[in-house]
């Protein structure tokens, strides 16, 4: 629950109930008296008056009228895809070898005479429950995003964010499954960060985050280079977060077993190796 969010909504419509609202709200996830709710739900309103209607242009925000959950965001539909040309148009033209108008899986870099391709992927937002898992598939899709460009992982990165209430034991666990790709493929974990959702202005055991990869390569296997005549390797889905998250709400628990596997880095490192 973003409570810093939920007093604002309240002020904008003068809500009379609103600081009461907000008592509940805290109860409802914190085990504190009511006076001790009640101290944090006037600290949240006096913060939340404060940034209410903040002076200065570098605060303006001319609202599109249109939600993420609307415009189908994170979705892979064509608001999506549309939303991601804005982005690339926003970004503007880069020197990169390939950069975001490409739309492709990954960025890509030249430097000391070598490809650096580098990516980076969210977790799946209905996995926060499961953070072994969540932390599984997300490395996995980190990966895959840098094989298919036809380079070679060498590092992962990890940003994670746990809500105030979050137990720490889901960061670990978190880590763990980004730790078991790590070593399954040989690709090391090196550096990242933790943070909570929102500091203490948002409450709940949330988790989300991302992991990103970089690898290294002498040629490269991106979108724009593809020609007539080229042939196009399909492989078997191997089961991602999508199919784990459909199995787990769709209660067919025994199918998120077969998702944990690494057979498309492995086929990827093959091809590599084979130089095809």
């Amino acid at each position: 629950m973003d409570l810093e969010g939920f007093a604002k909504r309240g002020l904008r419509r003068d809500d009379p109930e609103i600081e009461s609202k907000l008592i509940d709200l805290i109860r409802e996830v914190k085990e504190i008296p009511i006076d001790r709710a009640a101290i944090l739900a006037e600290a949240i309103l006096a913060e939340a008056r404060a940034t209410l209607n903040p002076r200065g242009e570098v605060f303006s925000l001319k609202s599109a009228g249109v939600s993420m959950g609307d415009f189908g965001v994170g979705s892979r539909g064509s608001g999506d895809f549309y939303t991601h040309t804005k982005i690339a148009e926003v970004i503007g033209r880069t020197e990169a070898v390939v950069d975001s108008r490409q739309l492709d899986d990954s960025g890509v870099v030249q430097a000391g005479g070598k490809y650096i391709t580098v990516t980076v992927d969210g977790m799946h937002s209905r996995l926060s429950d499961y953070p072994f898992l969540a932390g599984f598939h997300v490395t996995r899709a980190a990966l895959r995003d840098v094989y298919v460009m036809g380079a070679r992982p060498v590092a992962l990165l990890s940003d994670v964010h746990l809500a105030d209430d979050g137990d720490v034991s889901k960061l670990f666990d978190h880590i763990a499954g980004i730790a078991t790709v790590s070593e399954l493929i040989g690709v090391p974990l090196i550096t990242g960060s933790t943070l909570r959702i929102g500091g203490d202005m948002v409450i709940g055991d949330r988790l989300t985050g991302c992991v990103g990869a970089v690898g290294v390569s002498e040629s490269l296997t991106a979108r724009k280079s593809a020609r007539p005549g080229d042939v196009i390797l399909m492989t078997e889905g191997a089961g991602g977060g999508t199919v784990c998250s459909a199995a787990l709400y769709y209660d067919q628990h025994e199918v998120v077993d077969e998702t944990l596997n690494i057979k498309f880095l492995e086929a990827s490192e093959a091809l590599l190796k084979a130089d095809l």
